[in-house]
């Protein structure tokens, strides 16, 4: 399994989850566990995807969802599971 760690945040507006999630599904990306949360009109959600089903590289799939989030209106970040843990860890 390839699991990618995708979150989205930003000022909440209708479609953000369906636009990112019509993406993954075109892109043959999974959505294993999905938690979006909106405080005060932020919307901010966080995914753990399986990316073993697309042929996108990891790094066109993160500029791809770069340039979803520009057009949505959030910012899209994307990074393979191992790196988010090594990152967060305390």
């Amino acid at each position: 399994m390839n699991r990618i760690i995708i979150t989205v945040v930003g000022k909440d507006t209708v479609g953000i989850i369906a636009r990112v999630c019509t993406y993954l599904a075109d892109n043959g990306i999974n959505i294993l566990d999905i938690s979006q949360t909106i405080v005060s009109g932020f919307f901010n959600m966080m995914m753990i995807a399986d990316a073993s089903g697309s042929k996108t590289t990891l790094s066109d799939l993160s500029d791809q969802l770069d340039k979803l989030g520009e057009d949505i209106g959030v910012v899209i970040k994307c990074q393979r599971e191992e790196i988010f843990d090594s990152m967060h860890r305390i």
